[in-house]
């Protein structure tokens, strides 16, 4: 298998022949031989290398969630390293001027309320607006056969709700792209470079493909990739920590009034697909129970395919509320409501599942909110 990157290497970045470029990405983005994308280009286009643009987590990815990144010039290049997660989101002009062309080569997870979307958006939209090309080069996300969640409502859209996409909208960063491109940005100019040797069922990691390097430092393996989903509502719900900073990010929940061998065994009841549950014990990093040792579960992704991890959270928020309270689940201190609103990119969610509303009545409107969106990623998708 070739990420996009790879690809474009063996063609001698034929793309990219007499411009100037500019580049977002971030060290996670690796090639075959280790190096990143971003090295790679700097050896071979030297100084067409003109800029560089930095997601949430920075440039370097040093940063952590939320965490305002600057500006600041390449330390060893010399060429400006462009925030935009800081005082902007979206490039402006003035840093667009010397570029002729954008390379976006991101390693996403495929779930909307993670940033890169809407990174990869503006950047997009802010080429259209200057003139100059895109070239997304394509990479592997975890869960690449899922579509699953709530389609944003309208007044709910933000950086974390970009697109009317669902919560997870199972199109690689190419796909998203050229998505985008016929549903927002007709005018775009537009290529994409498709990996090769990857098909949609190789979602599982497999070893064969550049290693894995953290997008940002809450997701430290290709596992919390693809749990992230299904656990992502604990930012906005205190009570329940998710295990951030810990090599379990996303991949564990717990509290210290859960008892985790019997919610492991209520869990396994529902019979949800492709996943599994199972007891685990883990020191918390950050966070109000930083320092404590916590009872908690860790969800294993067993078939990729079959896994739904909005539909997950749903079972794991009802089954916790159910079993231990609500208050502790929604009303814990620092429970963000709007946050978990903004997440989901609805308030509907929430509301029903504090109302009992039952799961699968949710799931369906879910699917029927998103009928139109499955015939537009089925135009956009790259691989069978």
């Amino acid at each position: 298998m070739r990420v996009g990157m790879d690809v474009l290497h063996r063609r001698h970045f034929d793309l990219l022949r007499g411009k100037r470029v500019g580049v977002l990405s971030h060290q996670a983005a690796l090639t075959a031989d280790g190096a990143t994308s971003a090295q790679l280009l700097r050896h071979a286009l030297g100084k067409r290398l003109v800029a560089l643009y930095g997601p949430e987590h920075g440039f370097f990815g040093q940063s952590g969630a939320g965490e305002q990144t600057h500006t600041r010039l390449h330390p060893d290049w010399g060429i400006p390293v462009y925030s935009l997660y800081g005082e902007r989101r979206k490039p402006s002009q003035e840093m667009l001027s010397d570029v002729d062309a954008v390379v976006c080569d991101l390693q996403d997870l495929g779930v909307r309320c993670y940033t890169y979307l809407a990174t990869l958006r503006n950047m997009l939209e802010a080429c259209v607006e200057a003139g100059v090309e895109v070239l997304v080069t394509d990479r592997p996300i975890p869960l690449a056969q899922t579509v699953d969640g709530p389609m944003p409502e309208p007044s709910l859209m933000s950086f974390v709700a970009p697109c009317p996409v669902p919560l997870v909208y199972g199109m690689t960063p190419a796909e998203s792209a050229s998505w985008m491109k016929t549903m927002l940005y007709p005018e775009a100019r537009l290529t994409v470079v498709p990996m090769e040797g990857w098909q949609r069922k190789d979602a599982a990691w497999d070893g064969t493909r550049p290693a894995f390097m953290p997008p940002s430092p809450g997701i430290k393996t290709w596992e919390s990739a693809a749990t992230y989903a299904a656990t992502v509502f604990a930012e906005a719900l205190p009570g329940i920590d998710c295990g951030r900073g810990t090599n379990l990010a996303f991949r564990v929940l717990g509290a210290p009034w859960l008892h985790a061998e019997k919610f492991c065994e209520r869990m396994t009841r529902h019979h949800l697909a492709g996943v599994s549950f199972h007891p685990c014990r883990y020191m918390v990093a950050s966070g109000g129970y930083a320092g404590r040792e916590l009872d908690g579960i860790r969800l294993t992704v067993t078939q990729a395919a079959r896994f739904k991890p909005a539909e997950v959270s749903l079972a794991l928020l009802r089954a916790l509320a159910e079993h231990y309270g609500q208050p502790r689940v929604w009303h814990h201190k620092g429970a963000r409501a709007k946050w978990f609103d903004l997440l989901y990119g609805t308030s509907e969610t929430r509301k029903q599942l504090q109302a009992g509303k039952p799961l699968d009545a949710i799931a369906a409107v879910w699917s029927r909110e998103r009928r139109g969106f499955a015939a537009a990623r089925a135009a956009a998708l790259l691989y069978a």
